[in-house]
């Protein structure tokens, strides 16, 4: 350290007469041979004799009495006084005796060795302390800090004690209020302000009362929303919703009058939204927010399109709302309505402030901005979700899995049980219905957002942490996981979970990883057998990396396979038992499919999983070498990090890559692998600038409107698969989308119940296609209570149809009238079904209609007194006429 090295203190005071005496003469004890202080009193406008004391100091310390008069705030008084001060460094420190003096060294010492530009007294890393707190105090200073977390990788970022540079001191918006400048100078740098904690105990003050209250919580909030870039003030706030009442007063009335006039739900609710939003736009352009900052140009094109960007997303949850109000809690539209404008609202506010409109004044680093964009995101996603989990029809596979959980078991021929048994939670929980089913995919998702945001961060930092949960939020494929219950649904998860536990194992030699490790693949084979591929991806990072080698040698990953091999043993002792039918399904069964090269399927794949920028963006990020860096890594950690990614990546890769060669491949199945390259799709789009390539670059830019396209697809998208279009409904019908599966299985059920009625017995239902047509009519024919042990496919008729083949046994069904069901009629004209019924019925086909519109048909036709077990039954693996 320097010899006499100047210290400027900046000391903000308020009435603090019983306090200032003391902490100058502690302040000055701290000069030495090494340092030496000046001190300058920033005094908000003292009426107790602080000013006073200060001014007798004046003739015998290097003490400055600065008197901003406190009409800018407790910033703009610490801004005052900083300007005066004749350090480059500058200390930050309250009056009233809780930031201990003797710790100006410590903070000082890291901004003059050169390895920090920022120094913070922290109350809560290793050593630090707040004796005698009261609960309140404590619960004010967590919340704030839980608010900033965002902001900051600061464990204490409403500390008050900071060193720092006085360019950065001064370089801090001068509009600033609240009492925590620290955080305007930590939001100011970015992730490129070198930032360090000290440990600090804080003592409550004994002399004088605190200033902090919850109205400083509430400008600080405010605060945090402007630093993040929004324009976001009670003006404005105040101003939207003068806007918003008189757009609701008019979106209201046209709807009323609308709907009144014989209009359709659809149409009223598109029709008055559109008028609203007009009138709003207008308003909030040129009212609202026209005063947070310059105008931008009246015919700046981006704007508009941001603003359309908005508007649709908050058309999209409005529908969902007005939807789920009207057909699940059975309110009248012109009720409902109130509810979805409300929604639309928030969103409309928020897009408005921080995307539309943003903060002229105050320009968030691009770090900030991505983290805040992605909170956007994941809060939009997660409302859009759940308001469209159980509005949304079921897709055949989903329903053919809901029919696992009705067998519950533990194993199946085609996946493992984990898909069975959170479905059957969920519906324990909340009936069987579509929110019930799904509730799963739901919560798993959330596990995979926080195991993909903890790998990024460990390899690449918090921001690109952030970015890697937006991009699990808005890529198709984990989109997906989050709302259709599949098998994919718990692998993901349970992939994400394996790759964060290898991270902490392999590069971050932590010993206790291995047992995350050996849990998450157990319960990723309880998924699907596919997370096996992590296995000799393990085994190559271990040969290839000379530090993670030792863990050969070692017991804890040996034991890792011996908990994943223990949790997975009920799917063995399942096959063993099944003449090991799911095993051979899954492997000697694929391996002699037909023979293809469906290598450009699985590209082809590969970009709809993850959209064509994500595709390309995977591919840059899987030659580029060390793109993974955090926290100025060495060249060593970065390799490791980045062979870490590679390895994790390729290998489940090429195995599939391997496959397409000689076989067809399923769209999904690449999807999980892709977990391991968000980090490093993540650090290129959060880097600087100067740092990228061209092309990287390029890619950057492109991924704003990629984000901004695929909500919007994804907003209307279940919008229209709800609502349809006004006046005409739905293009599609119940071959190519879930829009009316519920209306086919009433109609189903209908002439089920005519059938018995007719014939005075009780009859059975099948599905003439693999398993869709009676998965569907098992979980919405409502007509019939036990549908699911009646409607048993086409298994018991001699033909594929997967699990059916188990569930309904030929003996049991035999001298049974059954009714068969196809979307196509070539179905129900097979001649071997001739033999298989005493009489057919003529083949009658049955118009499906949805909202009073037609959304297609399916075809049906009756056998009557069902012969013997046909010899084509012994196609399913496994089982015969005999032994079934």
């Amino acid at each position: 350290m320097k010899h006499h090295q100047l210290i400027s203190v900046v000391v903000p005071t308020l009435n603090e007469t019983d306090n200032i005496d003391i902490l100058l003469s502690s302040l000055f004890s701290q000069s030495g041979d090494d340092i030496a202080l000046e001190v300058l009193i920033a005094d908000g406008g003292s009426t107790d004799g602080t000013i006073e004391r200060v001014q007798a100091w004046e003739n015998k310390a290097p003490i400055r009495l600065i008197s901003p008069g406190g009409k800018g705030g407790l910033a703009g008084d610490v801004l005052a006084a900083a300007r005066h001060a004749s350090s480059d460094i500058v200390v930050v420190m309250d009056a009233d005796l809780s930031h201990p003096p003797e710790e100006i060294r410590n903070l000082v010492r890291p901004i003059i060795d050169g390895t920090s530009d920022m120094v913070v007294g922290s109350r809560y890393v290793p050593g630090g302390a707040t004796p005698d707190w009261p609960r309140s105090r404590r619960l004010l200073s967590r919340l704030g800090g839980a608010l900033a977390w965002p902001l900051t990788d600061m464990r204490d970022p409403m500390s008050g004690f900071f060193a720092v540079r006085k360019e950065r001191l001064l370089a801090i918006d001068p509009t600033a209020i609240g009492f925590k400048i620290g955080l305007e100078i930590i939001a100011e740098g970015g992730d490129a302000l070198r930032l360090t904690e000290v440990p600090i105990i804080f003592r409550d003050r004994v002399h004088g009362q605190t200033k902090i209250g919850w109205g400083h919580m509430i400008d600080y909030a405010r605060r945090l929303m402007v630093l993040a870039g929004g324009a976001v003030s009670f003006g404005n706030a105040t101003r939207f919703a003068g806007v918003g009442l008189i757009g609701l007063a008019l979106d209201l009335l046209l709807f009323q009058i609308l709907f009144g006039m014989g209009f359709g739900l659809v149409a009223a609710h598109v029709t008055s939204f559109a008028v609203a939003t007009i009138s709003n736009y207008i308003l909030n352009s040129r009212w609202a927010f026209a005063s947070d900052g310059p105008r931008l140009p009246e015919r700046d094109w981006r704007r508009y399109i941001r603003f359309m960007t908005v508007c649709l997303l908050a058309f999209a949850l409005r529908g969902g709302m007005l939807a789920g109000a009207v057909e699940l809690l059975g309110w009248p539209p012109q009720v409902a309505i109130i509810l979805g404008v409300g929604a639309a609202a928030i969103v409309n506010y928020l897009g408005n402030a921080f995307f539309v409109f943003p903060s002229a004044s105050t320009r968030a680093p691009s770090d900030v901005r991505w983290r805040v964009a992605a909170i956007g995101v994941l809060g939009y996603i997660l409302a859009l979700r759940l308001v469209f989990l159980g509005l949304v029809d079921l897709v055949p596979e989903e329903t053919y899995y809901w029919n696992y959980s009705q067998h519950l078991d533990i194993g199946y021929l085609d996946h493992p049980p984990m898909v069975a048994w959170l479905i059957w939670l969920g519906t324990s929980l909340f009936g069987n219905t579509g929110f019930g089913v799904r509730i799963g995919a739901y919560l798993a998702w959330i596990v995979t957002c926080f195991f993909a945001f903890r790998l990024s961060r460990n390899l690449s930092g918090k921001s690109a942490a952030f970015v890697s949960v937006l991009l699990v939020a808005i890529l198709p494929f984990f989109f997906s996981t989050g709302f259709m219950m599949m098998p994919d649904v718990p692998l993901t998860a349970a992939w994400a979970g394996t790759l964060y536990f290898l991270e902490r194992a392999l590069i971050a030699d932590k010993r206790r990883a291995w047992w995350g490790v050996g849990l998450c693949v157990g319960l990723g084979m309880l998924s699907k057998y596919t997370i096996a591929l992590l296995g000799p991806a393990t085994l190559i990072f271990l040969l290839l990396d000379a530090r993670a080698r030792r863990w050969l040698l070692r017991p804890e990953p040996y034991l890792a396979a011996a908990v994943a091999a223990a949790l997975f043993s009920p799917v063995i002792y399942w096959n063993a038992t099944h003449a090991w039918a799911s095993f051979a399904f899954q492997s000697s069964g694929r391996l002699q499919s037909a023979k293809t090269f469906s290598l450009p399927d699985l590209i082809s794949s590969a970009a709809i999983l993850l959209t064509p920028l994500g595709l390309v963006a995977a591919m840059s990020a899987l030659v580029t070498r060390n793109r993974v860096t955090y926290e100025r890594k060495t060249d060593t950690e970065a390799r490791r990090r980045s062979l870490f990614i590679k390895i994790y990546t390729l290998v489940p890769l090429s195995v599939f890559v391997a496959f397409s060669l000689f076989h067809e491949v399923k769209l999904n199945w690449t999807g999980p692998l892709w977990l391991a390259l968000l980090p490093a799709i993540s650090a290129t789009i959060v880097a600087a600038g100067g740092s990228l390539s061209r092309f990287d670059g390029l890619l950057r830019r492109l991924w704003v409107p990629t984000v901004m396209t695929m909500l919007v697809i994804y907003g209307l998208g279940l919008h229209y698969l709800v609502l349809g279009f006004p006046l005409v409904g739905h293009f599609g019908n119940i071959r190519t989308l879930p829009v009316a599966w519920q209306e086919f299985g009433h109609q189903a059920g209908l002439i089920e119940r005519n059938v018995e009625q007719e014939t005075g017995k009780q009859v059975l239902l099948a599905g003439m296609d693999k398993y869709f047509v009676a998965s569907e009519i098992a979980f919405y024919d409502r007509v019939d209570d036990d549908a699911v042990r009646t409607s048993m496919g086409r298994g018991a008729l001699g033909q594929d149809s997967l699990m059916y083949g188990y569930w309904f046994k030929p003996a049991d069904v035999q001298g049974r009238n059954v009714i068969l069901f196809g979307l196509k009629k070539g179905d129900l004209e097979q001649t071997s079904l001739d033999g298989l019924f005493s009489r057919l019925s003529e083949i009658k086909e049955q118009k499906v209609t949805k909202h009073g519109a037609p959304v297609g048909s399916f075809y049906y036709r009756i056998g009557y007194d069902l012969r013997s077990c046909p010899p084509l039954a012994t196609q399913i693996p496994g089982v015969s006429c005999n032994t079934q």
